[in-house]
């Protein structure tokens, strides 16, 4: 018969092994934290990590990356891709690093997680910014879904399918997933007019490690819609409560980034004050490597 602590230690170690998280630390240790969040469900830090995390460091900060568990190259069968899951993930990171407090760098989807996650644990979060970061999610949807209906008006085909999405469970996988690609079909995620700098980027990235391995996991989503019920979140309450928690709060987005109007982000610059948020020029989606330079500059400003 097995000891209780022989017990206790093979529970500990298959619990390790099934939270095999990727990640990996950039820079100096005793510079300010920041841990940034990727965008998804199914996404990975690939892009960020290959393009911007050496660089951020190299403005004088401690920049974590990681992968959720289940996505990227953290894979885990039994991930149940939940927001509690991912707040264990990032706890776990704390513990990892050794760092009580971090500044959390969201993009995307990531976004949702970082804002709960600091209204959640406010003691752990020196600052939250928001990175071309989701936070009204039906506002987005119900803007793609418009702007696409006047775009392609006189496209039978493309409308009939903009009505079946429309028609879609909006708390559901395939609702999230058709709208985005719609929003492909609208170009809303690229760069307007690609520069020198951003083209060395992506072609840099493309020939490298982090773009062989820039795994996605196509269940993640299924699994996140089944799995969580606050699966189309409206995160402005939330926000406010941030700041009236005292917690800074800065926002950077693309001006071309389609996937968000003109109200949604004068809303969020209104919450966070016009000092905080950023708007970039000739920048979409993926905003450290259309303006990487700029959007740096922005970071350093604001979280040093």
């Amino acid at each position: 018969m097995k000891s209780l602590a022989a017990i206790i230690f093979i529970l500990f170690f298959s619990v390790f092994k099934t939270q095999n998280i990727y990640s990996k630390a950039y820079g100096n240790p005793k510079n300010p934290p920041v841990i940034f969040i990727h965008g998804g469900p199914s996404g990975n830090a690939t892009l960020f990590e290959g393009t911007t995390a050496q660089k951020m460091a190299d403005k004088g900060f401690y920049v974590i990356v990681y992968d959720r568990r289940g996505e990227g190259r953290s894979k885990d069968e039994n991930a149940t891709m939940t927001f509690n899951e991912s707040f264990d993930d990032l706890n776990a990171l704390y513990t990892t690093y050794k760092i009580k407090k971090a500044h959390i760098l969201a993009h995307s989807f990531g976004g949702i997680i970082g804002t709960l996650f600091t209204d959640k644990f406010p003691r752990k979060v020196s600052s939250l910014t928001l990175a071309g970061a989701l936070f009204t999610q039906q506002e987005t949807y119900n803007h793609i879904l418009k702007e696409a209906k006047e775009h392609f008006k006189n496209d039978l085909t493309l409308l009939k399918e903009i009505s079946a999405i429309e028609n879609l469970d909006k708390n559901s996988a395939a609702y999230r997933k058709r709208s985005y690609e719609i929003a492909s079909k609208l170009n809303f995620f690229d760069m307007p007019h690609p520069t020198p700098e951003s083209e060395s980027l992506r072609k840099e990235y493309q020939n490298g490690e982090f773009y062989r391995n820039n795994i996605t996991n196509a269940n993640s989503p299924i699994k996140f819609y089944r799995n969580e019920s606050l699966n189309n979140l409206d995160n402005t309450a939330v926000l406010k409560e941030i700041n009236r928690k005292g917690i800074p709060i800065f926002a950077v987005y693309g001006k071309n980034d389609g996937i968000f109007s003109e109200k949604q982000l004068a809303d969020l610059a209104a919450i966070m004050g016009k000092k905080n948020f950023k708007l970039i020029d000739n920048c979409s989606h993926y905003l450290f490597v259309d303006q990487q330079d700029e959007f740096l500059q922005f970071i350093k400003l604001k979280l040093k």
